[in-house]
């Protein structure tokens, strides 16, 4: 019988049964932990945040910036946290919010704010599944009632209708305040579901609370049309002297590399039109305490340049998926809390704060590395300060 990793139904959240399954894998694979094993908090406060608690994965953590962002919820110099293992990294983000603050600042809004559940309802035949769509619509403000009873934050925007066979998807869009809240609009949809099944008159053959066209941990062109979580975006105008200097290329060759590039991420079928975004996304997102996999929507970009008439080069990137939370989660873990303190990003209030920051930051990797690729000093950059040394 294969041996089962220690538990305490009574006490599991333990320093002893932390050690206790340390043990039991060290035996078992002639490995021993003096790293980590050290840590400078109670385990019981990772209850609700990990399963099987054993220690902590130590990630190097830098510190960039200042970042001026002038936002509707941040306004002012910010120093961000970077969480991450890849060397030049924070250098490169450094030296795009460098660029950022001599130029006056980063320009950031949030400028839509959606969660979603995409239950999928089943019928007999098409015509039973498009009668069914016409009866929500009707009920709409019911099946609201019903699906906010089950929170004091999500409130329910509005239910998108999609049709394929003789299934109904629909995609309940919830706000859901400073939580990023897949939990929350999950149960929230479940419940209305339930109340939808039970009166509806004329009968469902089955529902399932998620037809994937909610497109959890997953990119998808929906989320890049209709948004999921944040729709954050950054801009700046970037005088051509200044770019020159700091970043030593000009505005025209810039933009016509971005031409370029465009046709690359094309050819590629790439769901993002810019350079890196992950990087800086990934970074906060591991320092903050979010759901790092929440990158793989969040990551999604569409950024976008231009020359103005004073021949300054005016750059601007939209994040169309940003899935943040200030409150819930990880984020009040001890070392995440303290990096969101960091930020002034702690708590209620403040997540669309944080969204705009995160996009100021996405917006100086964006400058950054275009810049270093086109002038010739991304692998040198690398032979200095990453590992290729």
């Amino acid at each position: 019988m294969t041996p089962r990793i220690p538990r305490d139904k009574n006490n599991d959240y333990s320093v002893e049964m932390a050690k206790s399954r340390r043990d039991f894998v060290s035996e078992r694979t002639n490995t021993s932990f003096e790293h980590l094993s050290h840590f400078h908090f109670d385990p019981s406060v990772t209850a609700g945040n990990i399963e099987n608690f054993i220690g902590v994965a130590q990630v190097p953590l830098g510190l960039a910036g200042p970042l001026l962002i002038d936002g509707e919820h941040a306004q002012g110099e910010f120093y961000i946290p970077m969480a991450t293992a890849e060397g030049t990294l924070v250098a490169s983000y450094n030296r795009g919010m460098r660029l950022l603050r001599e130029a006056g600042g980063v320009k950031v809004s949030v400028v839509d704010d959606a969660m979603q559940r995409a239950p999928v309802f089943s019928f007999q035949d098409a015509r039973q599944a498009r009668e069914f769509g016409k009866w929500v619509e009707q009920n709409f403000d019911a099946i609201k009632d019903c699906a906010e009873s089950t929170t004091r934050s999500g409130k329910l925007r509005n239910i998108e209708q999609y049709s394929a066979a003789r299934m109904r998807y629909l995609r309940f869009n919830f706000t859901t305040g400073d939580a990023a809240g897949q939990n929350m609009v999950g149960k929230a949809t479940y419940v209305a579901c339930e109340w939808i099944k039970a009166n509806y008159p004329a009968g469902i053959q089955k529902y399932m609370l998620s037809g994937a066209m909610d497109t959890d941990k997953k990119h998808s062109q929906l989320n890049t049309l209709h948004s999921r979580g944040k729709r954050v975006i950054a801009e700046a105008t970037i005088p051509a002297k200044l770019l020159e200097s700091i970043m030593g290329v000009s505005p025209e060759a810039l933009y016509k590399a971005r031409a370029v590039t465009q046709v690359g991420n094309f050819l590629a079928g790439s769901v993002n039109t810019g350079a890196h975004s992950a990087n800086g996304i990934t970074a906060l997102f591991i320092a903050t305490g979010q759901d790092v996999a929440n990158v793989a929507e969040s990551s999604a970009a569409i950024t976008f340049a231009d020359i103005d008439d004073n021949g300054d080069y005016y750059i601007a990137v939209t994040i169309p998926s940003l899935i943040v939370a200030s409150y819930g989660g990880g984020t009040g873990l001890p070392t995440q809390s303290e990096c969101l303190k960091m930020l002034g990003c702690e708590g209620s209030g403040k997540v669309r704060k944080l969204a705009e920051i995160i996009g100021g930051v996405v917006l100086a990797g964006e400058l950054s590395l275009s810049s270093a690729v086109l002038a010739g000093d991304w692998v040198t950059s690398h032979d200095a300060l990453g590992r290729n040394r």
